[in-house]
């Protein structure tokens, strides 16, 4: 089945918004993986926006996953989740949904 670009660009969107996060808590990548409960491999692959490196389908995240990584991450689902929507500020820093 085709991969469509809107999943390509919401798992990418997903994965720097969880770089950020990381970086923001001063944190490693094994240190994430390892609060969360998953490999290190896994959430590498998620900051890359991937669910798997050979095939390079977008990463498609566990609920329980996303549950984990917010609360290490010291956020929640849904402002994980509404990062993803969001393009950016506008001139007066205003947020511009996508």
């Amino acid at each position: 089945m085709p991969q469509s670009s809107i999943e390509r660009e919401l798992a990418e969107a997903l994965g720097r918004r969880l770089a950020e996060l990381r970086h923001q808590r001063g944190l490693t990548q094994e240190d994430v993986a390892q609060a969360a409960g998953i490999s290190r491999n896994h959430y590498q692959l998620l900051e890359y926006g991937l669910g798997q490196r050979d095939s390079r389908k977008p990463a498609n995240p566990r609920l329980s996953t996303l549950v984990a990584l917010s609360t290490v991450l010291g956020t929640t689902v849904p402002e994980l989740i509404d990062a993803m929507f969001t393009d950016g500020d506008d001139a007066d820093g205003r947020t511009v949904d996508g």
